[in-house]
């Protein structure tokens, strides 16, 4: 009878949670402490891997797209200044591989910086490499576990990594040869691997065809990789042009697949179309729907009063899973299908994409 009640009271504290309303200090308060937390324990073992991630691996550059977001929204400098510090300490580098898209995601936060601060020296190694791939673009089919297959975008999470560095180059250079290499490989990656019944991305060649428990594999994560990913890029681009309504329409339909598919609970499933074989949260990807749901209202693209509700329940499911101390629980280790997660234990990339939800929350509130 106590186990009982106890699950009871749970439930019940859930749904008031689900159903409060969000107030805009609330966001700002919870985003702080979550970047604070993370920056104290950036170095910290993740992933139980046997050493922290490297300042540039694809896993901190997502921590920093969230990071510098909440920089612009914090009320001093600091978080610029800690940002600015592990760009300097290794030279305005992109990661060690030369083509690979996760490498390239530091590059968002070079970009960032140089807005700020306006200093060419943290974007020209960026630029110098990506007009090196330009000119000798690589030459590798987009089928799993070919050669050297991953010097393309073959996997979804690529496309959160790496296009959004060329749509920013290509916006605050003018060069148009960054935003043609991007477009013509984001359209190839699409064609491959978008499901054009489900309006979902296949994580890579080896998940389509596959079944678990009877439904298609959309890793949740992945693709709220890609539908961040989407959102990065739009912020760049001319929203009267071609390119932009390209990534306008799968965005568009991407987000009305997420509204009909979240739990009740507010996250959505690991396994975006097995809710019942998946109950567990998992919070890097319900972050990454929550920011770009958010972003779509704040656009006007997305009508408030459809979408507004599946927002909030998202936001509330995430705040309802950050510590008092701030570490933000539920989040997936790396992989690349549906798993596990637990809520003592995060990640680096969860804790950026929830910053990059709590910026969009934050100005749908009205915050600066």
């Amino acid at each position: 009878m106590k186990a009982l009640l106890s699950l009871l009271i749970s439930i019940l504290s859930s749904h008031l949670l689900l159903g409060q309303k969000i107030h805009k200090q609330e966001v700002k308060n919870v985003m702080n402490q979550v970047a604070d937390w993370q920056i104290e324990h950036y170095q910290d073992i993740y992933s139980e891997r046997d050493q922290p991630h490297h300042p540039l691996d694809w896993t901190n550059g997502a921590l920093y797209v969230g990071m510098v977001k909440w920089a612009a929204v914090a009320d001093d400098d600091k978080y610029y200044e800690w940002l600015e510090e592990i760009g300097e300490k290794h030279q305005w580098q992109l990661h060690r591989r030369k083509y690979h898209a996760d490498d390239h995601t530091v590059g968002q936060l070079y970009v960032e910086l140089y807005r700020k601060y306006l200093d060419m020296e943290m974007i020209e190694p960026t630029k110098e490499q990506f007009n090196f791939i330009i000119l000798h673009p690589a030459q590798t089919s987009l089928n799993w576990k070919t050669p050297y297959h991953q010097d393309r975008w073959n996997w979804c999470d690529a496309l959160f990594m790496s296009p959004p560095v060329w749509a920013k180059l290509y916006n605050i250079t003018g060069e148009k040869k960054y935003l043609d290499f991007m477009m013509t490989e984001f359209k190839a990656t699409t064609d491959f691997l978008f499901d054009k019944k489900e309006n979902l991305y296949y994580r890579d060649e080896s998940y389509i065809g596959k079944l678990d428990n009877g439904t298609k594999i959309f890793w949740s994560r992945g693709n709220g990789w890609v539908f961040a990913g989407l959102v990065n890029i739009m912020n760049e681009l001319d929203e009267n042009s071609k390119e932009y309504r390209y990534f306008l329409n799968i965005y568009k339909k991407m987000a009305s697949k997420l509204h009909k598919i979240q739990t009740p609970e507010g996250h959505w499933a690991m396994s975006l179309l097995g809710q019942n074989f998946y109950p567990t949260p998992e919070n890097s990807g319900t972050a990454f729907y929550v920011y770009g749901l958010a972003w779509g209202i704040n656009q006007g693209i997305l009508d408030k009063a459809t979408y507004a509700l599946t927002v909030q329940k998202g936001w509330n499911t995430l705040v309802g899973h950050v510590t008092t101390e701030g570490m933000l629980g539920y989040v997936q280790p790396i992989g690349a299908a549906p798993g596990k997660a637990w809520a003592d234990k995060t990640e680096v990339y969860g804790t950026g994409a929830f910053l990059s939800a709590g910026s969009e929350i934050y100005k749908m509130l009205g915050g600066k």
